[in-house]
């Protein structure tokens, strides 16, 4: 089978589809209809030739279907997500010794192919990696399908489709999204477009598949059955443009994997691919396959991001907002910038530090970037020079007109950062703030009460502190007549607020919002004073020295006795457990301790687990009997060990701690 056929049967696909839509769609033909059946001709002489039918073929394309939905498919093998880095140091340690391939990542959709007996019988999204959407009526209106081809095993291929920018250009100021909008970018639009319902509509904007892996198939030769590269040069052979490659020798050096990338980012600009970075994975299949996959991605592949794209723009205000602690939050106004399809206007400006060493005041010309293409944030400052702090930080809370005042402290890694504070405990937002927290899931989890709900609420004078919402009955026929609230809602809210009244210890102390202590250290003062308030208070009012407990170091033991030590809070304490009840955890039944390696243990969790995030693998530490502590030390019995665990492994070592990897832990919880 000729190479040079296909490509000459791509060419002919192209122009006839082309002059196909000057005919029908623009009833303007710019060849006659001899020239036209002339090519035809020979695309159906090529096609019976190579025994490759391309899904948008013009012999293959009479009509175009129509659904009513897209019906959902399940990934028997998950398609996850890579492994990203930005840094080359991470990139070579993950080459090592192993021949690698370095291919385009391509910024479209990523599509799923299913073969059965040479024959298309299913294209699907990725969806979430678990389940995607069926999108076979849209195979014909995607360049690059193919259709049949001439190799009758099951054959599963994964590849992204794409609008490249010419067509991108082009399609941008004629085609909307679903909300009426001009699409921002080439993803949006190819997202937009393959899910789209009508083949036909699909048709016209142009999107492009290239596959870049092979799922199953391809394993009756001993080559392919091992090698990536070749899989993808087989797939070349059936019809299939696949995604261009460098295959790098083992050992390369970092220029040569430098060089590598610049040679693909070249091509790509060349040919009009939209790509966000680079996609390095091991060539040798067996290798790939034994290097395992967390819950997020496959570990035999890594994708190199290109460093964030810097956009210039003019810094207009900065808004500062009291948090419930009374820290003003400074938040940089800019003009718009559009970066990866966003329209961006905010970013945080974190403290008064971060303001100062960069100069910011309003006016300046800055440069914004979205890092890790989520989070909006200032590179730079190119109009230094005319810093004055006086003009930049407000003498005033915004909220209540309260002098403010700077305060240290120590940040990251130790460093000194000043912040700006509104010293008047009555501000406004700030008792607007601790309301928010002390209804949030974390804390006593009444759904109902929005921050909107809370500030009419405030504002009318029911709510003073947190007790006031267990008596909110008593206007119940004021919040009934309030615009947006009926009898159904305040029944659901009541409802809400009555489920709260039964709470735990670490709910409980979560929502009295004593500084720095969240989940963790409500759960190891739980586990120590064995779900009793009144045990703990004793314990404070005592002088107790919580520096003994895990995680406990100077500045929260201060916090706790600080907390105390101020009148209204103790009053605060005592009055809302009259109106709620602690849950008593239960003691492990001895028959159930009895077998149970974890009864009784102190267990830590390090790294990326594959089933359980932080919080539900200390839930199931602590439904086994045990303690979740934060820190390695001599008292931890046990090491869950996920992967980057990082510095916790190597402590578990040097004290002898019994390091389980996640599965060794999960066979011994399921024996327990």
């Amino acid at each position: 089978m000729e190479q040079t056929s296909i490509e000459k049967k791509r060419e002919l696909i192209a122009k006839l589809n082309q002059w196909r839509y000057e005919y029908f769609i623009l009833n303007a033909p710019t060849v006659s209809d001899a020239v036209y059946d002339r090519h035809y001709d020979e695309l159906e002489r090529l096609e019976q030739q190579t025994g490759i039918l391309m899904s948008n073929s013009p012999t293959n394309t009479v009509g175009y279907e129509e659904v009513d939905g897209l019906e959902k498919t399940t990934h028997t093998i998950p398609l996850l997500s890579l492994d990203k880095t930005k840094n080359m140091g991470d990139l070579m340690r993950f080459i090592g010794s192993q021949q690698v391939l370095l291919m385009h990542k391509l910024d479209g959709l990523t599509v799923k192919l299913e073969y059965e007996n040479g024959l298309l019988v299913r294209a699907s999204t990725r969806g979430n990696g678990e389940e995607g959407e069926v999108i076979t009526h849209n195979a014909r209106a995607i360049d690059g399908i193919p259709a049949w081809i001439p190799y009758l095993e099951r054959l599963v291929v994964v590849g992204e489709a794409y609008i490249t920018k010419p067509t991108f250009e082009r399609l941008q100021g004629t085609l909307r999204d679903s909300s009426g909008n001009s699409y921002k970018n080439a993803r949006n639009m190819a997202a937009g477009s393959i899910r789209c319902y009508d083949a036909g509509a699909c048709a016209g904007r142009g999107l492009v598949f290239t596959p870049f892996g092979v799922l199953e198939g391809l394993d009756e030769d001993a080559d392919t059955a091992i090698s990536k590269h070749l899989r993808l040069n087989t797939l070349k052979l059936l019809g299939f443009s696949a995604c261009e490659f460098l295959l790098l020798i083992p050992n390369p050096t970092e220029q040569q994997v430098t060089n590598s990338i610049a040679e693909l980012q070249a091509s790509a600009e060349d040919m009009g691919l939209p790509i966000d970075g680079i996609v390095v994975t091991y060539d040798n299949i067996p290798f790939s396959l034994a290097q395992g996959r967390t819950g997020h991605h496959y570990k035999d592949g890594m994708a190199y991001k290109f460093e964030d794209d810097l956009y210039e723009t003019t810094l207009r205000d900065i808004e500062w907002t009291p948090s419930r602690f009374g820290e003003l939050s400074p938040v940089a106004i800019f003009d718009p910038v559009e970066i990866d399809g966003c329209e961006i206007t905010r970013a945080s400006l974190h403290n008064l530090t971060f303001i100062t060493e960069l100069e910011l005041m309003p006016g300046c010309h800055i440069l914004i970037s979205k890092r890790n293409m989520i989070i909006p944030h200032i590179e730079e400052n190119l109009s230094r020079g005319r810093f004055n702090a006086v003009d930049v930080f407000p003498a005033q809370c915004p909220c209540c007109e309260s002098p403010t005042s700077i305060k240290e402290g120590k940040g990251d890694k130790g460093k000194v950062t000043r912040v700006l504070c509104c010293n008047n405990p009555g501000c406004a937002n700030q008792i607007l703030r601790k309301f928010v927290h002390f209804v949030g899931k974390k804390a006593m989890d009444i759904e109902g009460l929005s921050e909107a709900t809370l500030k009419t609420f405030i504002d009318m004078g029911w709510l003073n502190d947190f007790t006031d919402i267990y008596r909110l009955g008593e206007y119940s026929f004021e919040i009934t007549s309030l615009e947006g609230f009926g009898v159904k809602s305040w029944q659901r809210l009541q409802d809400a607020i009555q489920r709260s009244r039964k709470t735990t210890f670490e709910r409980y102390l979560v929502a009295m919002d004593i500084p720095m202590i969240g989940r963790t250290a409500s759960r190891e003062l739980s586990r120590y004073f064995d779900s009793s308030l009144d045990d703990f208070e004793a314990a404070v009012i005592g002088g107790f020295d919580f520096t003994v407990l895990e995680g406990f170091g100077a500045t929260l033991h201060n916090n706790i006795h600080a907390w105390f030590k101020e009148e209204n809070n103790l009053k605060l304490w005592k009055e809302l457990q009259k109106m709620i009840n602690i849950e008593k955890k239960d003691a492990p039944a001895t028959s159930e301790a009895i077998g149970n390696p974890f009864a009784g243990c102190t267990i830590v969790a390090t790294g990326k687990l594959v089933h359980f995030t932080r919080s539900s693998i200390n839930a199931k530490i602590e439904a086994l009997g045990a303690t979740a502590g934060n820190a390695v030390t001599k008292d931890t019995n046990y090491l869950i060990c996920g992967e980057k665990a990082g510095s916790k492994l190597d402590k578990a070592r040097s004290l002898g701690v019994t390091v389980l990897s996640e599965q060794e832990f999960l066979e011994m919880a399921e024996g327990a």
